[in-house]
């Protein structure tokens, strides 16, 4: 994931375009638990599109963000695990 490559010492193009790409998924995903009426799910996709988001960007220093993408890698992952074992089991 992309997230996970942000603790390295890219070109900041890299990191703008993580954030761009970050922000659709987020959206995405905000959507989607739209769709399923899953409201905690929403308010925290939201929550991740406006931290993330490329526009009006949030000012936290590199130690924090590189904390907060790993954070937020490691509950996507976690999310992910649960959805399709949930899948399985109906």
């Amino acid at each position: 994931m992309l997230l996970f490559l942000c603790p390295a010492d890219l070109p900041y193009s890299y990191y703008q375009f993580v954030r761009f790409a970050s922000m659709l998924g987020f959206a995405y995903l905000a959507y989607s638990a739209n769709e399923q009426n899953n409201k905690n799910e929403i308010f925290l996709y939201i929550g991740l599109v406006i931290l993330i988001q490329p526009f009006a960007k949030i000012a936290l220093c590199r130690t924090i963000w590189n904390v907060v993408d790993l954070i937020v890698g490691i509950g996507l992952l976690t999310t992910l695990a649960i959805h399709k074992t949930s899948r399985n089991s109906k």
